[in-house]
Parts: C-alpha cells; sequence; structure tokens
C-alpha cells in the first residue's frame, strides 16, 4: 500500500500517470472520506479511475458508480472435473458446447431475447414489483428492458467453462444491467452535471459532478441505481441458470451445484468505515469484507480467481474486479493482430473472430501481479483457466 496523499492511498504497482492524475482529482473532492482507494487494477475511466473505491459524507457521484450499474460476476462449482469434459469431447467437441451456449444466451450489445422464457418470467415481476415499490418506470428509460434479462453484452463480458487447481469444472460470467442500468446511469449522471450548474459549482472534471442526500434528485437515483443493481443479480442468475442447462446437456448428465457465488463490482451502498456512515461507491473493485467470497477474473485467454475478503481497513473492505486495462480498446486494436490473439487463446475454444482484438490478454495488465499487489486484501481460494470463452461482439 502506498499513500500518494492523505486522501489517495494506492495498491497498484502500475499505475499510469494519467491514471493517478484521475484519481487524485477525486480524492479532492470535499465530501470524501476518509481517502479514495485505488486497486491494483486501476485505469483510466470515466471522471472517476476504474478500480477505485470512493467513500463519500452525504453525496454520490454517479459516474463513479459506473454506467453498467451493478456489473459483476457470477460462478458455479460443478461436481464435473476435466476428465468429465474430456471424455464428453471425444463424442462432441467442446465448440458444440461453445455454439449450444451462443444460441441459449444472446450476446453482443443490443443483444436480446426473442421471447421471455419460463425461467426469466419470474424474475421479470420480481423485478416490476421493486419497480412499482421504488415509484418509477424503467421503461421510461428503455422500453424493452425484460427481453435484456438474459442476455450478454459485449466488450469485455464473457462466458468461460474454466477448471480449478483440482481439476474441478467452474462455470463463470461476468455481465451486468444491460442497456437499461446504462440509460439509468447516464440519465442521473446528467441530472448531476445539470445540477452543478444551476448551483454555479465549478468541478475539475464535469464526470466528478455529485447528488446530495436529502434532494429529490440523490432520492430518485439511489431508488432506480438499488433496482439496476438487482436487475444486474439477476441478469447474471438466468444466464448462469441457462449455462448450466447447456453443460448439462452437452455432457448429458445434470449439473450439482456445489457452490454459486455471485458480487457486483459497479455499485454504491451505505457503509460504516473510521467511525461514520458513508456512501461507499465501488467502481472496478469487490467487497471484501471478512470471510466474503468474491470473484476476481483475468483477461480473455488468462486465469481467474475465487476469492475470500479480509477486510482490510485501509481498502475500506474492497478488493480489485479483475486484470484492469493496459491499452484502450483503440489502441489495442493498432498495436495487435488477430495471430496474436489466436496464440493468446491456444488450447481453449473459443469463437476465433478478429471482433475481439481489443480483449487480446496483453491489453490488460498481468493478473497474477494483479493478485499479488492484493495480497492482505483477499486471499486465493481457488485459481481457474479457461476451457471454453464465450463473447459478444
Amino acid at each position: 500500500m502506498k499513500h500518494i496523499t492523505d486522501r489517495l492511498v494506492s495498491w497498484a504497482s502500475i499505475l499510469e500517470p494519467n491514471t493517478e492524475e484521475q484519481a487524485r482529482l477525486a480524492s479532492a473532492m470535499p465530501f470524501i472520506f476518509p481517502h479514495l482507494a485505488l486497486m491494483p487494477d486501476a485505469h483510466l475511466g470515466r471522471g472517476a479511475t476504474v478500480g477505485s473505491v470512493i467513500p463519500t459524507l452525504d453525496a454520490v457521484m454517479p459516474a463513479a458508480v459506473g454506467v453498467d450499474i451493478g456489473c459483476g460476476m457470477i460462478a458455479v462449482r460443478t461436481q464435473f472435473t476435466a476428465g468429465d469434459l474430456d471424455a464428453r469431447a471425444g463424442v462432441a467437441p467442446l465448440s458444440v458446447l461453445r455454439q449450444r451456449i451462443e444460441r441459449a444466451i444472446p450476446l453482443s450489445a443490443g443483444g436480446k431475447n426473442a421471447k421471455i422464457v419460463d425461467t426469466a418470467a419470474p424474475r421479470i415481476a420480481e423485478l416490476e414489483s421493486l419497480a412499482e415499490e421504488a415509484g418509477f418506470d424503467p421503461s421510461e428509460h428503455m422500453a424493452d428492458w425484460r427481453r435484456q434479462l438474459g442476455s450478454l453484452g459485449s466488450g469485455n463480458h464473457f462466458i468461460e467453462v474454466s477448471l480449478d487447481e483440482a481439476d474441478s469444472v467452474w462455470l463463470f460470467l461476468h455481465s451486468g444491467s444491460r442497456g437499461v442500468g446504462n440509460r439509468i446511469a447516464g440519465h442521473h449522471i446528467q441530472v448531476a452535471r445539470d445540477l452543478m450548474e444551476r448551483w454555479w459549482i465549478q468541478l475539475p472534471d464535469r464526470d466528478l459532478a455529485y447528488l446530495v442526500a436529502g434532494t429529490a434528485e440523490f432520492d430518485r437515483y439511489i431508488a432506480e441505481l438499488r433496482w439496476a443493481q438487482r436487475y444486474a443479480l439477476l441478469n447474471r442468475e438466468e444466464m448462469m441458470d441457462r449455462l448450466v442447462q447447456q453443460l448439462a446437456g452437452w455432457i448429458g448428465e445434470p449439473v450439482v451445484e456445489h457452490e454459486r457465488i455471485n458480487c457486483h463490482h459497479n455499485f454504491t451502498q451505505l457503509e460504516r468505515h473510521f467511525g461514520k456512515d458513508v456512501w461507499l461507491s465501488r467502481k472496478g473493485a469487490i467487497s471484501a469484507r471478512p470471510g466474503e467470497m468474491g470473484l476476481i477474473p483475468g483477461s480473455m485467454g488468462t486465469a481467474s480467481y475465487v476469492v475470500r475478503g479480509l477486510g482490510h481497513p485501509m481498502s475500506l473492505h474492497s478488493s480489485p474486479h479483475g486484470a484492469g486495462r493496459r491499452f484502450s480498446r483503440s489502441a489495442a486494436r493498432r498495436r495487435f493482430t488477430h495471430a496474436e490473439l489466436r496464440e493468446a487463446m491456444t488450447g481453449i475454444e473459443f469463437r476465433d473472430s478478429e471482433a475481439f482484438l481489443d480483449e487480446i490478454p496483453a491489453a490488460y495488465k498481468d493478473i497474477d501481479q494483479v493478485m499479488s499487489d492484493a495480497e492482505g486484501l483477499v486471499e486465493i481460494v481457488h485459481r481457474l483457466r479457461q476451457v471454453v470463452n464465450v463473447k459478444g461482439e
């Protein structure tokens, strides 16, 4: 851990100057208490750094929560082993499993279901009830939000079949609140900006615009954010249920779930730290309270980790959420080649497309270095290696 200033601490051994400067600006906001914590995967974000933990008194900065509200991970440990996969692959190759997954779960930006399936219906009913209780209509942000429940998206969102150190089979995926969460975030970011102009408040970055506790705007944001966080969690649950079904169908045997872990890494909630109640925004960070289970993925083609929180007080009981980008998407496309992507994915079943070039592992920080930096924040329970990778374009 490094004290950059008295209000900014960092666990990142790899930290670009512009990322540090962005974190400095956010940490200087007057309502930060006691300090902003940079995680090992920190990289440049919108307004606030991705990979930062931001405690605020009586205010929340919507852009510091993230535009994919509730984005996170879910993983299931099954009863199967690598030997079970190998035996079945001799009859139906892993490419068949990948294609089954791709048919069952809508992928890519804007992807949605052709109809609402039986597993999704009760989850949608729950979300309709929650929205009614919160006093808002999600359709005002996105009319077709129901049919996106159970869809993956694009970018760094993924579905994986992986093996741990004991060769146990895990199902692992990463997604959030899809289009409706993004629209909710974008709306409230603009509301906060407009308030700053109305109140003549000058900011070092307009995406540090904030909402003040006790105002109607703050209450509306928190209500809709909590709904979007629930949407994101149920979206992952719905996809995982489908993923379990597809593995069972391919392997010819029902899946026994020995463990299921579901965690957000773009969210805010009230927590108590250093004697005060703060709104703790984790933008690209997971909660890591003592004993709390969490998931830290690497990049496409690299290791992922199942972890247990250690509750480090200076990290505000938090840990990194992944590898963190080294190169922007456009820079990665200029720098790397399709041949290098194929080489990085050797031995992993994936859809071989140049569309995924900006997700090449070399565009990200070394996940093992990130985990080394995170020593003291979490303990590693399992290290996972990919067998099948599914992504949306």
